[in-house]
């Protein structure tokens, strides 16, 4: 398969890095996926051996692509498609447990507070 290539929005949703192509699409252009260290676009062709830095909310994976996909498989499968280099593995396991250990209470707001919201913080917020 040394000749063969696909396109990149179609291999991370094959190798389950994204939910939905488009969700694949979106990441690509918004410049959370970069192949070979420059940023691309989804219609990109792949192939093997080619090197992708994948951010995905706070953790960011560092890949090489070993073997091509269009279709989705298993998650077993999905694995094989690619080698996590162990730095990139090391700096998601030391991620993993910071938020464990400390959960940064901004990360599950979303917008602007609501009225219900505010109400709260005028009251924490008011001396007695």
């Amino acid at each position: 398969m040394t000749g063969e290539s696909f396109r990149i929005d179609r291999w991370l949703w094959a190798a389950r890095f994204f939910k939905t192509r488009s969700a694949a699409q979106q990441a690509i252009e918004g410049g959370k996926v970069r192949l070979n260290g420059d940023r691309t676009k989804p219609s990109k062709e792949i192939r093997e051996g080619d090197q992708l830095l994948i951010h995905i909310g706070a953790y960011e994976w560092s890949v090489r692509v070993v073997q091509l996909s269009a279709h989705r498989g298993s998650a077993t499968v999905a694995r094989t498609l690619y080698a996590e280099s162990a730095e990139s593995h090391e700096k998601r396991a030391l991620e993993v447990l910071k938020r464990r250990r400390f959960n940064e209470p901004a990360s599950t707001l979303k917008g602007r507070p609501t009225k219900r919201d505010r109400r709260v913080l005028d009251e924490w917020q008011e001396p007695d």
